[in-house]
């Protein structure tokens, strides 16, 4: 409990329900902190004076994911950003995940929240962003992320959101996971793409059809989505108590899937986050599926989760 003018770490909590289910949303960074079903958790939770542990429940903008060594090229200028991941030399998960963000609207089962991005070096644009959290009884959790070229110039963009799902059980290894997912990003040491897409057929890669997560570690992007008839991909984690599906909509080709064996000990391999991405990693340095805004064009993206 805070003392009066105290502000916890996360700053103000926002809550929303809508029949069994709950979700708190914070101002840092526009982030999930809490989602559950009757009390259960669906997603890894943490305290409001608890900074995002392993970045889960962040908000990804302008960009998700690695640049490598934070240098990118658009339109003939060479730009550098902060290598917000110092240890690997990459600038990591955009510029607004650490910002406040502000109520737009507050219901009883719907949020939305809004930052301006403000030119700076290395990103030298500005954009209007706006995230909405709507729970419905039936349906559970949807996310609609809208970018707006607020500037006078094109700007670069990309977006993703980093949940970690969880059945509760103690550890990934016992879950069954699927994934609608034909083909798997190599990469480097530092997260970083190291070959085109290969085919996930005969790799520890293929969760086309359900099974046990086991020793597999996962810290990777995938894509060649298949969708139903919503146009939606959809991700299934499972155990024998609790089944949960992670849905990304159309714009979201990418799915980088981490099983979290790199986190500190309390979350290790505790939950798998199963990432929606616009873009795969080093996207504003490769340019490929980075999205280019012309001044007042808009974006949005949504995706969500339920239990099944």
């Amino acid at each position: 409990m805070h003392k009066p003018n105290e502000v916890a770490l996360t700053g103000a909590q926002y809550e929303i329900q809508a029949g069994g289910y709950r979700a708190t949303v914070t101002e840092l960074g526009a982030g999930l902190r809490r989602l559950s079903y009757e009390g259960t958790p669906l997603v890894t939770e943490f305290e409001p004076d608890e900074l995002p542990p392993g970045g889960a429940g962040q908000l990804l903008a302008p960009w998700p994911n690695r640049v490598d060594g934070g240098k990118y090229t658009f339109a003939g200028a060479s730009y550098q950003l902060e290598l917000s991941e110092a240890a690997r030399g990459n600038a990591i998960h955009g510029l607004t995940r650490w910002a406040g963000w502000k109520p737009a609207s507050h219901i009883a089962n719907e949020l939305t929240l809004t930052h301006l991005l403000l030119g700076r070096p290395g990103y030298p644009f500005c954009l209007e962003l706006a995230v909405s959290y709507r729970l419905d009884a039936k349906d559970g959790l949807r996310v609609s992320v809208t970018a707006t070229n607020a500037g006078s110039q094109p700007a670069p963009y990309g977006t993703g959101s980093h949940p970690y799902l969880t059945t509760g059980a103690a550890v990934v290894d016992t879950c069954e996971l699927e994934l609608p997912a034909a083909k798997w990003l190599p990469a480097d040491e530092r997260g970083i793409p190291s070959g085109p897409p290969q085919d996930v057929t005969g790799s520890q890669f293929d969760f086309r059809a359900a099974r046990r997560i086991a020793d597999a570690k996962l810290d990777h992007a995938l894509t060649g989505l298949t969708r139903d008839e919503h146009g939606r991909a959809w991700a299934r984690l499972t155990d024998e108590h609790t089944r949960l599906g992670l849905w990304a909509g159309p714009g979201y080709d990418w799915l980088q899937v981490f099983t979290g064996d790199g986190l500190a000990a309390p979350h290790r391999r505790r939950a798998v986050a199963i990432e929606p991405m616009t873009c795969p990693p080093n996207a504003f340095a490769s340019g490929e599926y980075r999205i280019v805004l012309a001044p007042a064009d808009s974006v949005s993206h949504t995706w969500g989760i339920c239990k099944i």
